[in-house]
């Protein structure tokens, strides 16, 4: 049987959310029509909103459904920054370096575009922001990742959101690799906006949501009928919705138990390496000795004098699915910009491989990649580490 070790990328849709999906399909009717059967609809819809909001600490309201988690990035992004420069001009924004290309390239666009000029926050050898002392009341906002998606790093949410707020600087927080994994209070954190995706937690691919405050305001990417606060114009997506709501709900209800299942796993994954392949390094906090800042579902990995992509290949023909970093990046060899953020070298960024464990993941699965890693890497290493040219140079 294969192995699936991608889970970051995407995980199997859960039982739940196919059956909910398949049985609202038949729904017919509009969610803003008033006739009874467009009611239906909108009932079903809003009970979705309901749960969802539910396992995000948040009201129902402030659930913004969006085709996705970078859709729900850029409207944040770009709403909130777009909303801060109404009146009087704040080009600043404030950014780590290593955020998910869904920041990164929203970020360089508003640069290129908007005149934005974007402060980015360093990372520490641990992929850890630092949280600065102060921020300036007229930067436009501070957005960051909750969780690393590509080391894991648990980042310092609650200390970031407060040093922005005592500013009065709004935050958005992209919370997708946090999502199913660590508990979420939006309005604990007290930040304007946070970015989920249904996919990421066993929901169906092509919806997500922005959580936007009540009290915040975003100028929309998408404009329309003015559904959903006048912030996502457009037909909303009852079936995708109710499927969201029922993987969001089964994934809430065994969160910490399944945390705990896989900790284990990651922990056998990370002893196991450094038996049979000594060499390999781990990026990011070590959960052995601080198990509370790595996210339970991932090990992130360096293999010195090897490319990342040719092990990745190997253990393919082995039947293992394993990641060199975001999915968003697949299918281009390029050094891991969160890695570089981090202080590494180019080579050392080549040579990376993610690892992401899920509601599938098995022991089993553990020990077939711990026994196909070591041959794959001296393979791997035979073929070398080239200094292959690459867009980040130029």
């Amino acid at each position: 049987m294969p192995v699936y070790l991608d889970h970051a990328a995407t995980t199997p849709l859960r039982p739940e959310a196919v059956a909910a999906f398949t049985e609202a399909l038949g729904v017919v009717g509009n969610p803003a029509s008033i006739h009874s059967q467009g009611q239906h609809a909108r009932r079903l819809l809003e009970e979705a909103r309901e749960t969802v909001a539910a396992t995000l600490g948040c009201d129902p309201i402030e659930v913004v459904f969006t085709s996705g988690g970078t859709e729900a990035v850029n409207l944040g992004i770009k709403g909130l920054y777009w909303a801060r420069n109404t009146s009087t001009p704040r080009p600043r924004l404030l950014v780590p370096g290593g955020e998910h290309h869904a920041t990164v390239d929203t970020v360089e666009w508003l640069e290129r575009a908007e005149g934005a000029r974007p402060d980015w926050l360093p990372l520490d050898s641990e992929g850890r922001i630092a949280v600065p002392d102060a921020v300036d009341p007229d930067t436009s906002l501070l957005t960051f990742l909750a969780v690393s998606n590509e080391v894991g790093t648990v980042q310092p949410v609650a200390a970031l959101a407060a040093v922005a707020r005592a500013a009065g600087v709004p935050v958005h927080v992209d919370a997708v690799a946090a999502y199913g994994h660590l508990p979420i209070d939006f309005a604990g954190l007290g930040v304007e906006a946070l970015s989920v995706s249904a996919h990421k937690i066993g929901g169906p691919v092509g919806i997500g949501a922005l959580v936007l405050s009540r009290s915040s305001t975003v100028v929309p990417l998408i404009h329309g009928g003015g559904q959903q606060r006048q912030v996502r114009s457009g037909t909303q997506d009852v079936a995708a919705a109710v499927a969201f709501a029922a993987a969001a709900r089964a994934t809430e209800a065994e969160r910490e138990v399944e945390a705990v299942r896989l900790a284990g796993l990651r922990d056998r994954l990370i002893r196991g390496l450094r038996e049979a392949v000594p060499a390999a390094v781990l990026s990011g906090p070590d959960p052995l000795v601080a198990p509370s800042e790595r996210v339970a579902s991932n090990v992130h990995v360096t293999f010195p004098d090897a490319q990342g992509d040719s092990l990745l290949l190997l253990l393919d023909m082995a039947g293992i699915s394993v990641s060199t970093g975001s999915a968003c990046q697949a299918g281009v060899p390029e050094p891991s910009h969160v890695l570089l953020a981090m202080g590494r070298s180019e080579r050392e960024a080549r040579s990376a491989l993610r690892f992401t464990l899920g509601r599938t993941t098995t022991a089993d699965d553990i020990d077939a990649l711990l026994a196909a890693l070591p041959g794959a890497y001296a393979q791997a290493a035979r073929a070398g580490s080239a200094d292959r040219p690459s867009r980040l140079r130029g």
